[in-house]
């Protein structure tokens, strides 16, 4: 098995990436849509229903598929022999920023639900703090994983 994983690295290196972008761009752009949900609509209204189906399809259409594809692209350059020293610091930092973010993405999902049954209390300017979230874990696993700290 680690000779084939080996022999596709690049394959799985380059659809690793792929899925990271796109998770990515869903992570920056649904806490967007979050601030303009609480700020411009009131449940039950005609922007309410269209960002919701916004947000609904950007969810599972795009998110939720990059997410999973990028755990499994991962954990398959995870266990391509020579690719991870766990004795470095590297590895384990991006893999708690990982984790971060892959609860940030939970924490949206959950945001989204209560857009569903009109009862978001979250504030645009919470939203917005959120937002940068994704963007320090990004600076962190580039780098971790670039430089090698």
């Amino acid at each position: 098995m680690s000779d084939l994983l080996a022999e596709v690295y690049l394959w799985t290196k380059s659809f690793h990436i792929m899925s990271v972008v796109a998770w990515m761009a869903g992570l920056f752009y649904l806490p967007r849509l979050f601030v303009h949900h609480t700020e411009q609509s009131t449940p039950g209204d005609e922007k309410d229903v269209l960002l919701q189906m916004m947000e609904a399809k950007l969810l599972r259409l795009i998110m939720n598929p990059a997410m999973i594809s990028t755990w499994v692209f991962g954990l398959l350059l995870v266990f391509t022999p020579g690719i991870v020293d766990w004795s470095s610091i590297w590895p384990w930092t991006k893999a708690a920023s990982v984790l971060l973010m892959t609860w940030f993405h939970h924490w949206l999902a959950n945001r989204r639900k209560d857009f569903i049954n009109g009862t978001n209390t979250t504030s645009g300017r919470h939203y917005r703090m959120m937002n940068e979230l994704p963007t320090v874990l990004m600076i962190v696993i580039v780098l971790s994983v670039v430089v090698k700290f």
